[in-house]
């Protein structure tokens, strides 16, 4: 996105803005944190999508070369050996264009940041009640 443009205001309109095959990308992961953290909330901090379970769970977007994944240091640290064949620094991971998603290692690097908040032993519908609910 370019940074004169506005901010958007949902997680949809932010993916929307992209051309198809970047937005085939930012789908898939979505919806793969949806699935992962159902009782987050979805805005845009730092003019990124962003999920909120108990604080930023994690931010991601795109970029010309490649999609930007912000799990907190913490979340890159714990799978730091996997994370190895990506470029990054201590709070983001860069995975290229031209290469596949990791989904399952997404999923899962979700998945150990929602156990972090301590939401991880709710039950899923309890979360979703408790927080607004997805637009």
């Amino acid at each position: 996105m370019k940074s004169a443009a506005p901010t958007p205001a949902t997680i949809a309109a932010y993916i929307a803005a992209f051309p198809p095959d970047v937005r085939r990308r930012l789908q898939q992961i979505r919806r793969i944190v949806r699935n992962a953290a159902p009782g987050a909330t979805e805005t845009i901090k730092y003019r990124l999508p962003t999920f909120v379970l108990e604080g930023n769970l994690v931010h991601f977007g795109a970029f010309k070369a490649h999609i930007g994944f912000y799990a907190t240091p913490t979340g890159n640290a714990a799978f730091r050996r996997e994370l190895a064949a990506y470029a990054g620094g201590k709070g983001s991971i860069q995975f290229p264009h031209d290469q596949p998603l990791p989904l399952d290692l997404i999923r899962r690097i979700v998945e150990f940041r929602v156990q972090e908040t301590g939401r991880g032993a709710q039950t899923p519908q309890a979360a979703v009640t408790s927080r607004r609910p997805f637009r």
